[in-house]
């Protein structure tokens, strides 16, 4: 059962109603040939799940039919789990219009859906193992899509974690060698090492917190136990274990929460790379708080619907 927020609906921003009129204009650019065969006549369609997973992606299925003047009444309530043949939903309508809706809709509840039930799925996995950290989802997300994305995500019980570059600095590999390359490069020469890298880290971390304030967490991205220490003494918020194996996070974390334990304000350790269902649980240690990974909205299945017609 996905984990419940109380109603994620207020959660949205009023742009997601205009990415759905820009979907829909997408799908019927023109004339409506098939719309015009069925006419303005009144009548009613059943939304079925037709597979098994958790309900999510409610508002946008909503927001696609009041656009086209229709009505949902929904007869299941999202984040809840369904078996096949559910009758999930009735939407009441002209039938053209519920009929021009019917794919745009179809395709966000089933995307939608598929993430929380993916991310309900790893979710459990970790949980079994008596871990209590957060699984995060990745910014890994498909443009134009991602808050239906994200939200799916929350609707599964799994944290969305940044939406943007604006949410949190996150100094990945790329921007901390970019920064020790400029330093090299006025120096005359190119850095080659990890303590060459992790040389560059507090000057990463210290532009990064004159900018973004106080409000601002920073998080690092760290491939040893030397770039690690560098970033925990610079300040940063979020220390990102990336591509270690299992036994490494287990060491590389015990060992940084014991030699930091009441010398700095506290961090957060987060685990990532190639992290999903089949091995997630072997990187839930005790001292890591957080696992994040795209596999819970990137390349997930779907939960399958469909909508059937008939006449009031």
């Amino acid at each position: 059962m996905a984990a419940t927020y109380g109603d994620l609906r207020h959660l949205l921003p009023g742009s997601y109603k205009h990415q759905i009129t820009s979907w829909l204009e997408e799908d019927c650019p023109s004339f409506d040939y098939g719309g015009f065969v069925v006419g303005e006549s009144e009548g009613e369609a059943r939304l079925l799940g037709k597979s098994k997973g958790i309900v999510a992606g409610v508002p946008f299925f909503n927001e696609v039919f009041s656009q086209l003047g229709c009505t949902v009444e929904w007869h299941v309530q999202e984040g809840q789990p369904i078996e096949p043949i559910k009758h999930c939903a009735t939407i009441r309508g002209p039938i053209r219009k519920i009929l021009l809706g019917e794919r745009v809709a179809l395709n966000i509840l089933a995307r939608c859906s598929g993430i929380a039930t993916k991310s309900a799925s790893l979710v459990a996995v970790v949980r079994s193992q008596g871990w209590n950290g957060i699984l995060a989802g990745t910014r890994k997300t498909t443009p134009g899509f991602r808050v239906v994305e994200k939200y799916g995500i929350l609707v599964g019980g799994a944290d969305p974690h940044r939406h943007d570059l604006s949410s949190m600095t996150m100094l990945k590999d790329n921007h901390v060698w970019a920064c020790a390359n400029n330093r090299a490069a006025g120096d005359g020469g190119v850095p080659t090492s990890t303590d060459s890298i992790a040389a560059a880290i507090p000057r990463a971390v210290q532009s990064a917190k004159a900018v973004g304030g106080f409000s601002t967490k920073v998080e690092v991205e760290c491939r040893s136990l030397e770039e690690a220490h560098a970033a925990i003494g610079a300040g940063a918020d979020v220390i990102m274990l990336d591509n270690f194996t299992p036994d490494g996070v287990w060491e590389a974390a015990r060992k940084l929460k014991h030699d930091w334990a009441g010398k700095k304000q506290s961090f957060l350790i987060e685990v990532s790379g190639g992290l999903n269902e089949s091995n997630a649980a072997s990187y839930a240690c005790p001292d890591v708080d957080i696992l994040s990974t795209s596999s819970i909205h990137q390349g997930t299945g779907i939960v399958d619907f469909s909508l059937k017609v008939s006449l009031r």
